[in-house]
């Protein structure tokens, strides 16, 4: 059974976590990255990955205690945002320039893209974190949001699960790109959010001058 070499910046700080609860850190930290809480559950996933490649844990049970994870720390999510995301919203929204006419702009548009936000979603931080509640609030129905919610996690699972297992050591400066570009990538999701919206704005504004 091989040792990994050691590995740089969260994966150094984590290898304590996971030599000392193993599957449990992976199946904990996975489950309430995916439920609206930032603690690093895509950067332990990966770390077992690689020790799965040598040999230290199973590969097969980290994706799937990871799937299980992610799955229900999502469905966690909706549920609260489902049953108390609104009252929420009407109480505080205004403090964060959620004012309920934005609210329900954003219920459109989860209407006609939530299922395709919720697939991709875990492979922007925040958004991972955030994506269910934000499915609940917004009234997305159960029917739509569990199938988004099992496909994204099979995709997240699977691909940084077999980056991990199979870049081994080499994981390192693999992962501290494709963080570096993420950074990117959220404010790109924000701004074609924003662009969406204004757009849909403009139409319905366009239909409403034609039909006075």
């Amino acid at each position: 059974m091989d040792t990994p070499a050691p590995l740089p910046g969260p994966f150094e700080h984590l290898t304590p976590l996971l030599d000392s609860y193993g599957y449990l850190a992976v199946g904990v930290l996975v489950f309430l990255d995916n439920c609206a809480i930032p603690v690093p559950g895509q950067t332990v996933l990966v770390l077992a990955a690689v020790y799965a490649g040598t040999g230290r844990l199973s590969i097969a049970a980290v994706l799937a205690i990871a799937l299980v994870a992610a799955v229900a720390g999502d469905s966690l999510g909706y549920l609260l945002g489902r049953t108390g995301g609104h009252r929420l919203v009407e109480r505080w929204g205004r403090y964060v320039l959620l004012t309920p006419a934005r609210m329900a702009h954003a219920e459109e548009f989860f209407a006609r893209q939530g299922v395709k936000v919720v697939t991709v979603a875990r492979f922007v931080d925040v958004l991972r974190q955030t994506n269910g509640i934000v499915a609940g609030t917004t009234g997305m129905s159960w029917q739509r949001f569990l199938p988004a919610n099992v496909l994204g996690a099979v995709l997240w699972v699977g691909v940084w699960g077999s980056a991990g297992y199979l870049a081994g050591d080499n994981i390192g400066p693999l992962y501290e790109q494709v963080m570096r570009y993420q950074v990117l990538v959220l404010p790109a999701l924000g701004v074609l959010l924003a662009g969406l919206i204004g757009y849909r704005l403009r139409l319905r504004s366009k239909r409403r001058s034609r039909s006075r």
